[in-house]
Protein backbone atom coordinates (compact mmCIF):
# COMPACT_ATOMS: atom_id res chain seq x y z
CA UNK A 1 0.00 0.00 0.00
CA UNK A 2 2.66 2.65 -1.19
CA UNK A 3 1.29 4.92 -3.40
CA UNK A 4 0.69 7.67 -5.69
CA UNK A 5 -0.57 8.03 -9.35
CA UNK A 6 1.58 10.13 -11.37
CA UNK A 7 0.25 12.69 -13.52
CA UNK A 8 -3.24 12.82 -11.60
CA UNK A 9 -4.08 15.82 -9.41
CA UNK A 10 -5.89 15.29 -6.45
CA UNK A 11 -9.09 16.84 -5.95
CA UNK A 12 -9.84 19.72 -3.84
CA UNK A 13 -10.85 18.68 -0.41
CA UNK A 14 -11.28 20.24 2.88
CA UNK A 15 -9.42 17.74 6.25
CA UNK A 16 -11.78 18.70 9.27
CA UNK A 17 -9.23 18.63 13.23
CA UNK A 18 -9.62 15.05 14.51
CA UNK A 19 -12.49 14.75 16.91
CA UNK A 20 -11.29 12.13 19.45
CA UNK A 21 -13.59 9.97 20.91
CA UNK A 22 -13.08 11.00 25.10
CA UNK A 23 -14.62 8.81 28.21
CA UNK A 24 -16.26 10.54 31.00
CA UNK A 25 -15.32 14.10 31.73
CA UNK A 26 -11.81 14.33 31.73
CA UNK A 27 -10.67 16.44 28.54
CA UNK A 28 -6.88 16.31 29.51
CA UNK A 29 -6.13 13.57 27.68
CA UNK A 30 -8.18 13.92 23.77
CA UNK A 31 -6.45 10.22 22.92
CA UNK A 32 -7.04 8.57 25.98
CA UNK A 33 -10.08 6.18 24.29
CA UNK A 34 -7.66 5.44 21.57
CA UNK A 35 -10.11 5.90 18.81
CA UNK A 36 -10.39 9.25 16.79
CA UNK A 37 -12.60 10.43 13.84
CA UNK A 38 -11.04 12.57 10.42
CA UNK A 39 -13.87 13.98 8.02
CA UNK A 40 -12.95 14.88 5.38
CA UNK A 41 -15.17 16.75 2.50
CA UNK A 42 -15.21 18.18 -0.89
CA UNK A 43 -16.67 21.66 -2.00
CA UNK A 44 -20.20 22.31 -1.92
CA UNK A 45 -21.94 20.66 -4.31
CA UNK A 46 -19.40 18.36 -5.49
CA UNK A 47 -18.82 14.73 -5.86
CA UNK A 48 -15.68 12.30 -7.14
CA UNK A 49 -15.06 8.60 -8.22
CA UNK A 50 -12.47 8.24 -6.41
CA UNK A 51 -9.25 6.04 -7.79
CA UNK A 52 -6.96 6.37 -4.54
CA UNK A 53 -6.67 7.55 -1.00
CA UNK A 54 -3.13 8.48 -0.01
CA UNK A 55 -1.95 9.59 3.26
CA UNK A 56 1.44 9.49 6.04
CA UNK A 57 0.49 7.69 9.02
CA UNK A 58 1.40 9.01 12.06
CA UNK A 59 1.53 6.15 14.69
CA UNK A 60 -2.04 5.28 13.70
CA UNK A 61 -2.69 1.03 14.57
CA UNK A 62 -5.50 0.88 12.23
CA UNK A 63 -8.11 2.52 9.75
CA UNK A 64 -11.57 1.93 9.19
CA UNK A 65 -13.25 3.71 5.29
CA UNK A 66 -16.85 4.90 5.49
CA UNK A 67 -17.88 6.54 2.32
CA UNK A 68 -21.06 9.24 1.43
CA UNK A 69 -22.12 8.10 -1.79
CA UNK A 70 -24.95 9.11 -3.66
CA UNK A 71 -27.02 7.49 -6.27
CA UNK A 72 -26.16 8.70 -9.60
CA UNK A 73 -29.77 10.12 -10.97
CA UNK A 74 -31.71 9.49 -8.02
CA UNK A 75 -32.98 12.34 -5.43
CA UNK A 76 -32.57 10.07 -2.58
CA UNK A 77 -30.40 11.00 0.14
CA UNK A 78 -26.81 10.06 0.50
CA UNK A 79 -25.94 7.37 2.59
CA UNK A 80 -22.93 6.35 4.49
CA UNK A 81 -21.09 2.88 3.26
CA UNK A 82 -18.36 0.60 4.83
CA UNK A 83 -15.61 0.54 2.56
CA UNK A 84 -12.88 -0.66 4.81
CA UNK A 85 -12.80 -1.69 8.24
CA UNK A 86 -10.11 -1.75 10.65
CA UNK A 87 -6.87 -1.91 8.03
CA UNK A 88 -3.77 -2.37 9.76
CA UNK A 89 -0.95 0.68 9.45
CA UNK A 90 1.63 -0.67 11.87
CA UNK A 91 3.23 -3.85 12.08
CA UNK A 92 2.34 -3.97 15.87
CA UNK A 93 0.62 -0.69 17.83
CA UNK A 94 3.50 -1.12 20.57
CA UNK A 95 6.47 -1.07 17.87
CA UNK A 96 7.30 1.39 15.35
CA UNK A 97 6.93 -0.29 12.30
CA UNK A 98 4.90 0.90 9.85
CA UNK A 99 3.91 4.11 11.96
CA UNK A 100 5.46 6.85 9.71
CA UNK A 101 5.09 5.27 6.49
CA UNK A 102 2.88 6.20 3.21
CA UNK A 103 -0.04 4.45 2.23
CA UNK A 104 -2.52 4.72 -0.01
CA UNK A 105 -6.54 2.34 -0.45
CA UNK A 106 -6.70 1.80 -4.14
CA UNK A 107 -10.41 1.74 -5.57
CA UNK A 108 -9.95 -2.26 -5.77
CA UNK A 109 -9.36 -2.42 -1.88
CA UNK A 110 -12.71 -1.14 -1.24
CA UNK A 111 -15.62 -3.10 -0.41
CA UNK A 112 -17.75 -0.71 -2.22
CA UNK A 113 -17.91 1.29 -5.45
CA UNK A 114 -16.64 4.62 -4.59
CA UNK A 115 -18.50 6.40 -7.25
CA UNK A 116 -20.32 9.78 -6.47
CA UNK A 117 -18.52 10.37 -2.80
CA UNK A 118 -19.55 13.71 -1.23
CA UNK A 119 -17.58 13.04 2.01
CA UNK A 120 -15.12 10.55 3.53
CA UNK A 121 -14.68 9.78 7.25
CA UNK A 122 -11.62 7.75 8.55
CA UNK A 123 -12.08 6.22 11.94
CA UNK A 124 -8.41 5.81 13.31
CA UNK A 125 -7.61 3.28 16.51
CA UNK A 126 -4.08 3.01 18.34
CA UNK A 127 -5.01 0.98 21.12
CA UNK A 128 -1.44 1.24 22.87
CA UNK A 129 -0.37 3.74 25.05
CA UNK A 130 3.33 3.79 24.21
CA UNK A 131 2.49 6.56 22.04
CA UNK A 132 1.43 10.00 22.93
CA UNK A 133 -0.62 10.88 20.07
CA UNK A 134 -1.77 9.20 16.20
CA UNK A 135 -3.47 10.59 13.51
CA UNK A 136 -3.09 10.76 9.60
CA UNK A 137 -1.02 13.68 7.50
CA UNK A 138 -1.04 14.56 3.70
CA UNK A 139 -4.08 13.29 3.28
CA UNK A 140 -5.11 13.30 -0.47
CA UNK A 141 -7.67 11.75 -2.67
CA UNK A 142 -7.13 10.68 -6.21
CA UNK A 143 -10.06 10.86 -9.36
CA UNK A 144 -10.77 8.26 -11.33
CA UNK A 145 -12.41 10.87 -13.51
CA UNK A 146 -14.01 14.58 -13.22
CA UNK A 147 -15.79 15.03 -10.40
CA UNK A 148 -19.78 14.81 -10.94
CA UNK A 149 -22.45 17.46 -10.35
CA UNK A 150 -24.52 17.45 -7.45
CA UNK A 151 -28.44 18.50 -6.24
CA UNK A 152 -28.66 18.03 -3.01
CA UNK A 153 -27.04 19.59 0.51
CA UNK A 154 -24.10 17.39 1.07
CA UNK A 155 -22.93 18.59 4.33
CA UNK A 156 -24.90 21.29 6.10
CA UNK A 157 -22.50 21.99 9.03
CA UNK A 158 -19.63 23.01 6.32
CA UNK A 159 -22.24 26.43 5.78
CA UNK A 160 -23.19 26.92 9.63
CA UNK A 161 -19.79 29.78 9.45
CA UNK A 162 -21.52 31.31 6.75
CA UNK A 163 -24.11 32.88 9.03
CA UNK A 164 -22.36 32.66 12.20
CA UNK A 165 -22.33 36.50 12.46
CA UNK A 166 -26.19 37.06 10.75
CA UNK A 167 -28.04 39.54 12.92
CA UNK A 168 -31.57 37.61 12.95
CA UNK A 169 -29.49 34.57 14.47
CA UNK A 170 -28.21 36.76 17.60
CA UNK A 171 -28.26 34.59 21.09
CA UNK A 172 -28.45 30.93 19.55
CA UNK A 173 -25.71 28.77 20.25
CA UNK A 174 -22.24 29.04 18.50
CA UNK A 175 -22.88 27.30 15.27
CA UNK A 176 -18.66 25.74 15.66
CA UNK A 177 -19.75 24.43 19.07
CA UNK A 178 -23.01 22.56 17.85
CA UNK A 179 -21.09 21.20 14.78
CA UNK A 180 -18.01 20.08 17.53
CA UNK A 181 -21.09 18.60 19.46
CA UNK A 182 -22.50 16.51 16.92
CA UNK A 183 -18.96 15.12 15.43
CA UNK A 184 -18.77 13.64 19.20
CA UNK A 185 -21.54 11.85 18.09
CA UNK A 186 -20.20 10.57 14.95
CA UNK A 187 -17.13 9.52 16.51
CA UNK A 188 -19.38 7.32 19.01
CA UNK A 189 -21.36 6.06 16.63
CA UNK A 190 -18.57 4.88 13.93
CA UNK A 191 -16.87 3.12 16.90
CA UNK A 192 -19.88 1.61 17.74
CA UNK A 193 -20.44 0.50 13.97
CA UNK A 194 -16.91 -0.47 13.26
CA UNK A 195 -16.80 -2.23 16.77
CA UNK A 196 -17.14 -5.87 16.04
CA UNK A 197 -17.36 -7.28 19.91
CA UNK A 198 -19.47 -6.49 22.75
CA UNK A 199 -16.46 -5.45 25.04
CA UNK A 200 -16.46 -2.11 25.83
CA UNK A 201 -13.41 0.16 24.71
CA UNK A 202 -10.30 -0.18 26.03
CA UNK A 203 -7.52 1.63 25.82
CA UNK A 204 -4.42 -0.91 26.58
CA UNK A 205 -6.17 -4.38 25.04
CA UNK A 206 -5.03 -5.45 21.84
CA UNK A 207 -7.36 -8.19 20.43
CA UNK A 208 -8.82 -8.82 23.48
CA UNK A 209 -5.93 -9.16 25.48
CA UNK A 210 -3.54 -6.85 27.59
CA UNK A 211 0.33 -6.31 27.61
CA UNK A 212 1.59 -6.81 31.55
CA UNK A 213 3.79 -4.03 31.21
CA UNK A 214 0.97 -1.67 31.03
CA UNK A 215 -0.69 -2.70 33.74
CA UNK A 216 -0.49 -0.81 36.92
CA UNK A 217 -2.04 -1.44 40.60
CA UNK A 218 -3.48 1.28 42.49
Amino acid sequence: MSGGAGGVRPVSCTVKPPVFLRIGDDQADPAQSGVCVVDVTLPFGKTVNIETISFKNYYTASVSLRLLRRSPGKEAPARWSTALRDLPLMDNPHTEGGSQDYYSIHRKQMWVEPDQVAAVRLVLKQPSSAWLSFSLEDISILPQGAPGPEKEVSDWLSDLTLVDHHPDLEGLPDPRAVSSSIQQMWALTEVMQTNQTTSSIGRFDVDGCYDIKLLSLK
